[in-house]
């Protein structure tokens, strides 16, 4: 087998571990827990990104049902392969890249505005989860995540996920 310098390509990460991850974070305090604390030691600039001041336009609860979504999306990566802390620059430039392609969309309904980032993208699992999770929580009627909100979160989880997927930005 020959080295190369290209990244290494990541296996998707397929739904069942994203459904089992997604159990066992939400189940029980103790999963949580041990979710935060992996997050906080690995990934250090992605948590400071989640509590800067910029997420104060977010409600309590939607910034609460962010970090959880990320650490279901962080531990079922994990679950996969080992993750490289994510850097600030990488994190700008995968945000940027995201907010671009959402401009150019001119659909109306938020799933449709969302297609641009499934085509050919290699982690289609992860952003149906994002996806559905922004979905629900806004069709359930709890205020959990208001409309408005659904798609600064979409693009800030997908940028996430690019970056816990992508060596290289």
């Amino acid at each position: 087998m020959s080295k190369s310098n290209e990244a290494p390509s990541l296996m998707m990460v397929p739904e069942h571990i994203i459904d089992q991850v997604s159990e066992e974070v939400g189940a029980e305090e103790k999963g949580y827990d041990e979710a935060l604390a992996a997050l906080k030691k690995e990934q250090p600039i992605v948590l400071a990104y989640l509590f800067s001041e910029s997420f104060e336009v977010f409600s309590q609860k939607e910034r609460e049902y962010l970090l959880f979504l990320v650490m279901v999306v962080y531990q079922s990566v994990r679950k996969c392969r080992s993750v490289e802390p994510v850097g600030a620059e990488a994190l700008e430039s995968a945000e940027e890249k995201n907010w671009s392609m959402m401009e150019g969309v001119k659909a109306k309904r938020f799933r449709d505005r969302l297609d641009v980032f499934f085509e050919g993208y290699p982690q289609e699992d992860l952003l149906a989860f994002a996806e559905d999770s922004l979905i629900d929580a806004d069709a359930e009627d709890t205020e959990l995540v208001l409309k408005e909100s659904r798609e600064p979160l979409f693009i800030i989880l997908k940028s996430l996920i690019d970056c816990f997927t992508v060596r290289s930005f």
